[in-house]
Formats: C-alpha cells, structure tokens, sequence
C-alpha cells in the first residue's frame, strides 16, 4: 500500500514532519520491508507515519514476545469507517473539488490511502442533517422520493467514496419513520405529529416495510447497494430531535411480520441488524437483552444477521456476553461520539481511550465492524439542529473560513489504524504472549494470506515488542503513548 502522507499535510491543520509522509531517496529512512508499520502518538510526533523492518534472521530470544496463533480463529471481519451524515456530506461539498477527491482517497483508497471499508448512513434524516424529513412525509405510495439532502449532498459523496474504493460496505438506519405512520402510545393509538418520540403503528407495519424497500431500491439506481440496515436507530432513546420509540416487541413484530418477508420478497440480500442502540440497555429493565428476547421468536431470527451496538452507556463486555448467548448471531458496533463532555479535541486523553473502548474494546469482543460518528463536521460543531447533538465533534473538523483546513480527531486514527492493515474478510485470530499494563492488541489474518496486529501502549514508556508468527520474528520499539499497525506477507 502506499499512504499519501505528504498530501494529507497539504490540507490538515496540524503540523507535519519528515514522519507523516512517505520518505525521499534521501531521508535515509527505510523505503521498504518485510513489515509495513504505521504509528500515532498522542503529541502526533507520529502521525500514521509509515516505516518499514525486516524479519530478524537471528533466533528470537526476546521475553517480550507476542506469538500469533492462526489455528486459534474469531469473527470474519466487515470493516471500519465513520458515518456518512448529511451535515458531514454538506462540509465535504463546500470543499473544492481537488480538495475534496485528494481528503476521501487518503481516507477511503485501499491503494493510496487507509482503505477504511465501511460506512453509515441515515434512512431519511438523522440528528446532524439539514433538515427534518424523511423520503414518504405525505400517504400515498406516489409521494415517497428521494430528498433533496440524498440527492445534492449524501449520494453524490457515496458516488465519488465508492469511485475510489468500490468494495466499501454501506449500512442504513431510519431515525424516524414518516410521522403520519406515528402514535402517541400503543394503547391510545392517537396520532402523534413529531419528529421527536413517538412509537409505530401496529397498521403502518407493511407500509414501513414498504418504505424500506424502496429507499432500498431508489438507492440500488443510483448505483449504490446498500449492505445492511437497522431497523430504528437508537429505539429506547425518546428524545433525540428525529426519533422513536421502538421496543424488543415491536421490533421482534415488525422484523417477523412486515421487513424481513418484504426484503425477502424483492430478493434484497441486505443483512438486517436489531437494536442498534446503548450497551446498558439506557438501563430499561424489561429491555435488557434487547436482541436476544428478539431471537427467541425462530420467524424473526431468520431474518435477523444480528445485533449493533453502541457506547453512550454501559460497558463493552455487553458485547461478550450477547456472543455467548447467541453465538451463532453477529455483532457490530455502529455508533459512538467525541465531544464536549468528553474532552474530544485533546488527542491526548481520546486517542487512548478510544482505542481502547472502541476499537480494539469492540473487536475483542466480537464485533464485525467498528463504526464511528460523524465523518466530518465544521470546527463550530456543525451543521447541527435544534434538538440535536451541539457538542459534538466529527473524525475530522474542517474549518468554515476556507473549507480546506482540517484537523483530525482520534476517531479518524482509530479507524484508520485498523483500516490500514485489517481488510474486509479478514479473520481476527488469537495471539499470546507478552504482557505489560496499558498493552492491548488485536491479531488477524486477511484473505491474502498476510497477518495484521493493531496495538495500543498506553503505557509512558517505549516498549520494544517482538511479533512472530512461526516462520518470522520481527521487532518494533513502540512509542510511548502510540498506536501502532503492522501488515506483513505469510513468507514460507
């Protein structure tokens, strides 16, 4: 892979150095090797600085090894990306052309850039697009379309993303159904004309299945498939500014009587995911366990890939503990925010944790895929709504004085870490060995053959670690507060 480091200085904010960007004939820096290796540090001294080593042609005599195991096999995995919003669509459009094309191809080429693999989109309109809507606001079925945020904004993005890197998953989440299809409760079933709450009526069932086909297909003659879906995103959160109220009951109803025969009926292969909402369940009792109570009904499993997660509350262990229970069911982590509340511009605190909770948190835990919030929004914050999320920061911020300027948070390195070297398919599989405080890792093996280690010190010091894999030994001296990927070939 070649990363085009020294493009990505051209349009960032931070300062760049002789490490962020791929070296000169006469840097005397290695231009090449066995192992490729990409490092972040907090200070971003490293700055996914792409360096090279060799195997080690000596005996592998070092106590701080890490030995992979490829017999030792885990989850297949998705990918890694961010979500595509409207507001993160609306700043990539004001970026020039040039501009524009050279920040998605260091983010989304396998070739020139991280390769990251796996996107987000919003089913209508989410909490960070520019208005409140969704693709069928009056009844009838001749009024459902495409909105104008789809087709000025969202799908011209999707079109230059996958004209770089056509193999990039695409997942849909409705925020809100049509309010029309709306009730104030299950029990009075009075209309209820708000964006915001709310709960879907038993007899809009097959037209909410409708909906989602269509959207579906309007998006497949665009040129754009659509990989997976949830079915209502965040569905035990009221207040969110587009939202609703969606039970495991109604889901498991919903799932079993209307969305998963529908899609199956116009032969749509796209993977439907339940719940999609906080690990602690927003700590509603008789919610706990959302996805598996969805599953004990056999009708709704089957059309059920799995459960999405995400971190506003609770601990990443849920995810373990729902594998356990239903082994045979996916799960993928699919949203997750850096802000005001959480010190989100200080790559000092943030790129720690969030590799930690995040990233690897989730992928030892057996999820597929790991997807963050907002690809991109302004340094205000923005385009943000009334009602939604005014703290929030995007993977990057770009700056609204010229739109060229752009700073990247820690959720763009924490994707692009693993994005960089764990490709769609790949296997995570087990690894052992050397062990220290602040030391975490995830090992894979991609489809190619080659291996993939993704590690997090968080530790203060350096670390000299050694990676072997039975044939080869290799050692790095980790940084200090980094991150750091490796990629090498299953040399024999």
């Amino acid at each position: 892979m070649i990363y085009t480091f020294l493009l990505s200085c051209l349009i960032t904010a931070t300062s760049c150095n002789r490490d962020s960007y791929s070296p000169s004939e006469d840097d005397g820096i290695k231009k090449s090797g066995d192992v490729t290796i990409v490092t972040t540090n907090t200070v971003r001294a490293y700055d996914l600085t792409k360096q090279y080593v060799d195997f080690s042609t000596k005996s592998n005599m070092s106590p701080n090894t890490i030995t992979l195991n490829p017999n030792q096999k885990f989850q297949t995995m998705d990918g890694f990306g961010a979500a595509i919003t409207g507001s993160t669509c609306y700043n990539l459009m004001k970026m020039s052309q040039e501009d524009r094309s050279r920040f998605l191809t260091e983010t989304f080429s396998d070739a020139e850039g991280m390769g990251m693999s796996y996107i987000r989109i919003a089913i209508g309109c989410s909490d960070f697009s520019l208005s409140e809507y969704t693709c069928w606001d009056k009844e009838g079925k001749n009024n459902f379309g495409l909105q104008t945020e789809e087709t000025k904004y969202v799908i011209p993005v999707l079109k230059e993303i996958l004209a770089i890197n056509p193999n990039v998953k695409i997942m849909g989440s409705p925020w809100t159904p049509p309010k029309w299809m709306k009730v104030n409760n299950l029990s009075d079933l009075k209309p209820y004309d708000s964006w915001t709450s709310g709960q879907l009526n038993p007899k809009y069932y097959q037209d909410y299945g409708w909906y989602f086909v269509q959207w579906l297909q309007a998006l497949k003659k665009e040129g754009i498939d659509v990989y997976s879906i949830t079915v209502q995103n965040e569905p035990l959160n009221r207040k969110n500014s587009a939202s609703m109220y969606m039970s495991w009951q109604e889901q498991q109803a919903f799932i079993k009587q209307s969305l998963g025969p529908q899609l199956k009926a116009a032969n749509l292969k796209t993977k439907i995911y339940a719940f999609d909402h906080n690990y602690n369940y927003d700590d509603i009792a008789d919610q706990e366990d959302y996805p598996v109570k969805i599953y004990q009904d056999a009708g709704a499993a089957s059309f059920i890939a799995g459960a999405a997660y995400h971190n506003y509350g609770g601990d990443k262990a849920e995810l373990l503990d729902i594998h356990d229970q239903r082994p045979d069911k996916e799960l993928v982590f699919t949203e997750t925010s850096i802000g005001e509340w959480n010190d989100g511009r200080n790559l000092e605190k943030r790129l720690m944790d969030d590799m930690r909770e995040v990233a690897l948190g989730t992928v030892n835990n057996w999820s597929k895929g790991v997807i963050v919030w907002n690809l991109m929004l302004d340094m205000e914050k923005g385009p943000n709504r009334e009602g939604g999320c005014q703290t929030c920061y995007g993977a990057v911020d770009i700056s609204k004085a010229n739109y060229k300027n752009i700073t990247r948070n820690s959720h763009y390195y924490i994707v692009g870490h693993l994005s960089a070297v764990v490709k769609p398919g790949a296997t995570r599989i087990g690894a052992s060995g050397y062990s220290n405080a602040g030391l975490t890792y995830a090992a894979f093996q991609n489809t190619d053959g080659t291996y993939a280690v993704v590690l997090l010190n968080e530790s203060d010091d350096n670390h000299k670690i050694t990676l072997a894999d039975g044939e080869h030994h290799f050692s790095y001296d980790v940084p200090a507060k980094s991150v750091v990927s490796y990629r090498w070939a299953n040399k024999k």
